[in-house]
């Protein structure tokens, strides 16, 4: 299978010359991610193209430009939709397209509404209210201490130590503080102090499978209430990563609770999902990441697929295959027996 692939992508180097902060491009990839993932896609066959942002690929359907497969890790710049925007303009377009669709992207994105509707599924996730304003803070029921973080935002993004609440007083200042730097209303969660997991999941349907299970481990060095902003920024001495063994009752409880979510949640081609352990030690659902990061080197998918002996360039082609079968899946029939037929020939032979 040598596709044309199109990769569509936010750069933070691009924004950060038009004058956009640190802060507003936290969640855009670096210029080593797009190599990577370029080199990548080259090293399986495939003819490459760089093409941007979501208004670049815009522009480029409108003229009438198509690829094989639009490779998509744009996250977008504004509003609670903003990772929904390319899988909208393909779609608008009818251009093939990796990852899932628009509404599964925008519901994703708003962990409130991903809580509810997981929630509704009947699957675990820690009590939760949302906040517009202060005063709807300082009135919310849930007992402390309590975890603030803006609704709507990746990469732990305006999570840090303060996230942590455990007076009421704390409450109010610190959703103010949230409120006014990100302009989008604030999740308040029930605190959770287990054990944290990360687990990765690839494919479609009853073709969806668990790729591994990692556990998030804080070093002295941490921010210690949890996977902050700063934790990542500064894993290699914040952070420890282990794959939870397959005989720990935690890995099969992990499994079964990410696939509940990514079937619920109808994720596509791969996803990355985080749970947390309650003061019983029972896993709940903290979020699902539709686009998860795939630096080679640092984003979570990527090191734990490592961990449990699977190459970057080997994830990165179950969801090229993931994406295509998708969309044609009697051509990959027709390709997978082509080369099981080599493959007899050879052994035959």
């Amino acid at each position: 299978m040598r596709l044309f692939i199109g990769l569509c992508y936010d750069l933070k180097e691009d924004y950060l010359k038009n004058g956009f902060t640190s802060s507003d491009v936290m969640e855009f990839d670096e210029e080593e991610t797009i190599i990577g993932l370029e080199n990548a896609l080259k090293n399986l066959g495939h003819k490459v193209e760089r093409i941007g942002n979501g208004r670049e690929l815009t522009l480029r359907l409108a003229k009438g430009d198509r690829w094989d497969l639009i490779f998509n890790i744009a996250e977008g710049l504004k509003g609670r939709s903003r990772e929904a925007q390319v899988p909208a303009v393909c779609e608008l377009f009818a251009q093939p397209y990796t990852f899932s669709d628009p509404l599964t992207c925008a519901l994703t994105l708003d962990k409130a509404l991903a809580k509810r509707v997981v929630r509704d599924r009947g699957l675990p996730t820690a009590p939760f209210a949302v906040a517009n304003t202060s005063q709807e803070a300082a009135v919310v029921a849930l007992p402390i201490p309590l975890f603030l973080k803006p609704v709507a935002e990746g990469t732990s993004k305006g999570v840090s130590n303060r996230s942590f609440v455990k007076e009421r007083e704390e409450l109010v200042a610190v959703s103010q503080d949230l409120l006014e730097q990100f302009h989008q209303p604030v999740l308040i969660e029930t605190f959770l102090p287990g054990r944290e997991v990360t687990v990765g999941i690839v494919g479609n349907g009853n073709t969806a499978r668990v790729l591994a299970v990692m556990e998030v481990m804080l070093t002295d060095r941490a921010e210690s209430v949890a996977y902050t902003a700063l934790n990542k920024q500064e894993y290699l001495e914040r952070v420890s990563y282990r794959l939870v063994p397959d005989e720990e009752p935690l890995a099969a409880q992990a499994q079964q609770l990410a696939l509940d979510v990514y079937h619920t949640l109808n994720c596509r081609d791969v996803a990355r999902v985080d749970l947390r352990c309650d003061a019983k030690g029972v896993l709940q659902f903290l979020e699902v990441n539709a686009l998860p990061g795939l630096n080679y080197v640092y984003s979570d998918l990527p090191l734990m697929v490592n961990m449990a002996g699977l190459s970057y360039v080997k994830l990165i082609d179950e969801i090229v295959k993931s994406a295509w079968h998708r969309y044609f899946p009697a051509t990959m029939r027709t390709e997978c027996e082509s080369v099981r037929e080599q493959h007899e020939k050879v052994r035959l032979s």
